[in-house]
């Protein structure tokens, strides 16, 4: 049930360390430089664009790696259609966005600063296990960040309960529902198609995946695009540009342009792990994932609950490639996986920690 043959295009991951690495230099030197308010709240937005065209980069190809896997699109055709559908999903809403802005840290506590130094660690971290491949999350990079640059700058009681709450939400929803939600479609597809010819029906098969790719990239982007929104608005609150936090449509398509822009660049890596390595995925199954996950991350949004779609299309395949037989899925790189998820709070966190206090410290 698989199309044509589509080779994946060599990684151009030390030209993507290189852009990010200037973006990088450049926030970083106008934060830890003295400098106006005006000066300081740039240096901070260029920071959230670096870190949302990061996401782009290693948490959008998460959207079209099964739809690559399966040969069912090209890899350039999937990267044109994930950059316009993400760029749908960041728009359909904001819910999410208001979740990150307000839900995580108490603004009234922390400064750009902590932001900064946030976006920081998601920048560093993200962008070394993307050369590696390892497929990050920018949910819990993003919460771990501003969870370290929060209590760097006024200590635990900074956080909010009401916002970890959802974030909490989205880790089971993501893990359990994620892997649920693919099995049980995949126990569905194979029952709705148990008559069915595979030669009569390998055409109709890859028209659905490429639809539900559709779907996931329009979910990554109402859920995951949304999140580098509400640290941008939230920065610019703190900067004093707003006197409330609102979303404003020209912020919601400038994060929507750029991390469309890291999409359209590639995560190759990425792509190649989650499309082939997890399991070997043909066309109803690649389907099957991405409505499983897609569905989810859509719930989710729709309640303003950060979740992690990287864990969700990865539970999902699981689930998917567990319904043939266990040994279906390749346990040892879903170790690998869940290390790197594992390891991704505290490393964030720890790394916008020292960032926030060493500019205190030079400050």
């Amino acid at each position: 049930m698989a199309g044509t043959a589509h080779q994946i295009p060599k990684v151009r991951g030390s030209r993507m360390l290189v852009i990010v690495a200037c973006i990088l230099a450049v926030g970083s030197a106008l934060v830890f430089l003295p400098s106006s308010g005006e000066l300081a709240l740039l240096a901070v937005l260029l920071l959230i664009l670096g870190a949302e065209f990061v996401n782009g980069w290693t948490d959008a190809p998460n959207a079209i790696a099964t739809v690559v896997g399966t040969r069912s699109l090209s890899p350039r055709a999937a990267l044109a259609m994930a950059a316009v559908f993400n760029l749908i999903g960041v728009m359909s809403g904001t819910a999410v966005a208001t979740t990150i802005g307000t839900g995580i840290i108490d603004a009234s506590a922390v400064s750009l600063t902590t932001v900064g130094g946030a976006m920081i660690g998601i920048i560093v971290w993200s962008s070394l296990a993307a050369r590696w491949g390892i497929p990050t999350s920018e949910s819990h990079a993003l919460v771990a960040g501003l969870a370290g640059g929060g209590m760097a700058s006024a200590g635990p009681s900074v956080l909010v309960w009401a916002g970890w709450k959802k974030v909490l939400i989205g880790l089971a929803l993501s893990s359990f529902l994620g892997f649920g939600a693919g099995l049980c479609i995949m126990i569905a597809v194979y029952w709705l198609f148990r008559k069915a010819v595979p030669g009569k029906v390998r055409g109709l098969l890859r028209w659905l995946q490429i639809g539900s790719s559709a779907f996931m990239a329009f979910s990554h982007g109402s859920n995951d695009g949304q999140k580098f929104i509400g640290a941008f608005v939230l920065a610019l609150l703190l900067g004093g540009a707003v006197p409330k936090f609102q979303v404003p449509i020209w912020v919601v398509l400038l994060c929507a342009l750029v991390m469309s822009l890291g999409t359209s660049i590639g995560g190759w890596k990425i792509i190649k792990t989650l499309g082939t390595k997890v399991t070997n995925l043909k066309t109803h199954q690649g389907f099957a994932a991405e409505l499983a996950a897609a569905g989810t991350i859509t719930m989710a949004s729709a309640f303003g609950i950060p979740l992690s779609t990287t864990h969700t299309i990865s539970t999902s395949i699981m689930g998917v490639g567990a319904v043939r037989r266990t040994r279906a899925v390749r346990w040892g790189v879903t170790r690998e996986l869940m290390i790197a998820w594992l390891l991704t709070f505290p490393i964030c966190a720890a790394i916008s920690w020292m960032a926030v206090r060493l500019i205190m410290l030079i400050g």
